[in-house]
């Protein structure tokens, strides 16, 4: 079961960000596809419970129509990043297109971290991108969009393999909710007996 990413996606994306070698002590929580009421306050709140910050790459589609939830987030101290407009999948669209998606979202969104969703983005992309984003990937998967997967076998993706400088991903979304809402508080305390702290993330 994989959930670091594949050694020859990283040579392909060198300019990408997989995780944060040089730090000591924090971790990054990311949370795509919200901001969802059904989801993200919940996420918010256990967060806070924890006193741990992370950073939110949220869909422009959903910032459209949940904006005062987005300016929660912000208000509540994390990180905001931009997932694309409409969750596109950048294989096998011209260029112009998957950029002109992103930067819809970047205008509502104004971060300069991006997340391209499913992974999905050609090397043409990735340099028009690289000229105005910081493309953050992760190197820990919990798969909590895995519909066969638990809750528990998601937190298992995750807490074996927690270090300092880690980018984890979950998900802030309806699908993903039923394994979210048990792997979170068993990573978050993981984290918490390991005495990492959890940060946001600021480029």
């Amino acid at each position: 079961m994989k959930i670091r990413p594949p050694k020859i996606i990283k040579k392909l994306f060198p300019t990408f960000i997989w995780n944060f070698p040089d730090e000591k002590e924090g971790i990054f929580l990311t949370f795509d596809d919200g901001p969802r009421p059904e989801v993200t306050p919940w996420v918010l709140d256990l967060l806070d419970k924890y006193n741990a910050k992370a950073t939110f790459f949220c869909i422009g589609k959903n910032v459209e129509l949940f904006p005062e939830l987005f300016e929660e987030v912000k208000r509540r101290g994390h990180a905001v990043g931009n997932h694309s407009y409409s969750h596109v999948k950048g294989w096998g669209m011209k260029t112009g297109d998957y950029v002109r998606d992103i930067d819809i979202a970047g205008d509502m969104i104004r971060s300069n971290l991006f997340r391209p969703p499913y992974a999905r983005i050609g090397p043409n992309q990735a340099k028009v991108l690289n000229e105005r984003y910081n493309a953050i990937m992760w190197n820990i998967l919990s798969r909590d969009y895995n519909r066969s997967l638990s809750g528990e076998a998601c937190a298992n993706n995750v807490i074996p393999h927690i270090a300092a400088g880690d980018i984890i991903v979950f998900h802030d979304s309806i699908k993903c909710s039923p394994n979210l809402f048990v792997a979170l508080p068993m990573v978050l305390e993981a984290i918490k007996e390991k005495g990492l702290i959890c940060k946001k993330i600021e480029l």
